[in-house]
């Protein structure tokens, strides 16, 4: 088999289950992984053949695709702010609009990077934590998570990207762990935000796969993280501090009022489609 019919031999196969330019979006990444050659370069030798070792890879890679398992878990790898991570179905798989709310924390910063000091809730694979340490590479970086598989994945990634971040262990809604926490300048977050109920909407690759307790929360307690991220807040943020939150595109105004209540000054930032995405809650007491 050619690279060239390798490639039209996974662009098919994924178009019975992809839109066509997810097909070839995938298709592309798959190729490059197996090769190591970027699309410009592959087209020089187009007719080369793969290994054998190539072409089993990519029968096991299409299997797994064909049942909608996400590319990034088929390849282990994902990227995030240019960077790239490891990735398996522990942590959750970095997403554009979280790059986004990176973005905004950097360009909102106002304190001496050498004197801040961030914390990362529910780090997953690590990237906000990771990918704020090497912008801003003087700051103190902590993040915490409730699961050992996915601290285990967020520091391997740390250690791969050379950045320096505290990790700990400790469920954030048990408030009995909050000492073991310092107070911070700025405080990020991408927590569980979907309701139970959305599961019949979402789609197969991200249902089938993602790690639910990363993703879920009870139908009649949504904000629960969010609530205790704000009442943490109180005691565990600088006076001229900061909070960063992804949030669900729904729950916007809720989500708002809620730290508004709790003393906050809030501000919503839409995301590339133009949907609630992200709150930004500053001290206002």
């Amino acid at each position: 088999m050619t690279v060239q019919e390798a490639t039209y031999f996974l662009l098919n196969q994924l178009r019975t289950v992809y839109s066509d330019g997810e097909a070839s979006q995938v298709t592309d990444w798959i190729i490059e992984h197996l090769t190591g050659s970027k699309k410009a370069e592959r087209m020089l030798y187009k007719n080369a053949a793969i290994t054998e070792k190539e072409e089993n890879l990519l029968q096991q890679y299409t299997k797994r695709l064909l049942v909608h398992e996400p590319v990034q878990y088929v390849l282990n790898e994902s990227w995030f702010c240019g960077l790239k991570f490891f990735v398996d179905k522990n942590v959750l798989i970095p997403r554009p609009e979280t790059e986004e709310l990176v973005e905004w924390i950097i360009s909102n910063c106002k304190f001496p990077v050498n004197e801040l000091k961030i914390l990362d809730i529910g780090t997953g694979s690590g990237c906000i934590p990771i990918a704020l340490k090497r912008r801003i590479r003087k700051a103190e970086v902590w993040s915490c998570d409730v699961s050992e598989a996915a601290l285990s994945v967020a520091k391997k990634n740390a250690i791969t990207l050379g950045a320096e971040v505290n990790f700990l262990s400790l469920d954030f809604l048990d408030k009995n762990t909050w000492s073991q926490l310092p107070v911070f300048d700025i405080i990020v977050s991408n927590p569980p935000y979907v309701p139970v109920k959305d599961k019949e909407t979402m789609q197969p690759n991200v249902l089938n796969y993602e790690p639910h307790t990363a993703l879920f929360v009870p139908d009649n307690d949504a904000l629960i993280f969010y609530k205790a991220i704000a009442e943490f807040g109180r005691d565990h943020l600088n006076k001229e501090g900061t909070i960063y939150l992804e949030i669900h595109e729904d729950l916007g105004g809720a989500t708002s009022a809620l730290f508004e209540e709790a003393g906050f000054k809030t501000e919503l930032k839409k995301d590339i489609q133009g949907k609630d995405r992200i709150l930004k809650a500053d001290r206002n007491y």
